[in-house]
């Protein structure tokens, strides 16, 4: 187990990664009063990490934290698999307008359009 300062994190999060990943379980701390954990998500014993990150990508994406296509990343999908998972589950696809929401509303049509 390791301790990290905010301060430290700010300035090296990697680090702190590679600690949760290496040590199980690091503490961060704000003005020494431990504030939160980083767990890496393979040290869980989860029976299917993949899901986890599926539906924290599909969360993320729901509350408008990130886009599509970095959903479709984090979850490791492509993303027109990633725009049918969140379209089946009732989320609409169309809210954002931004312009990289866009482009990747343009490849899942050419993708489906190939696949025709």
């Amino acid at each position: 187990m390791q301790t990290v300062s905010i301060r430290q994190l700010k300035s090296n999060p990697s680090t702190a990664l590679r600690a949760a990943r290496e040590d199980d379980l690091v503490i961060v701390t704000n003005r020494d009063h431990p504030e939160a954990l980083l767990i890496a998500l393979d040290k869980l014993g989860l029976p299917d990490v993949d899901a986890v990150r599926t539906a924290l990508a599909v969360a993320l994406f729901k509350n408008g934290a990130i886009s599509a296509g970095a959903a479709a990343r984090m979850a490791g999908k492509p993303l027109p698999e990633m725009l049918t998972l969140l379209s089946s589950l009732g989320i609409p696809l169309s809210a954002a307008s931004s312009r990289e929401t866009q482009d990747e509303m343009k490849t899942a049509r050419e993708w489906l359009q190939r696949q025709s």
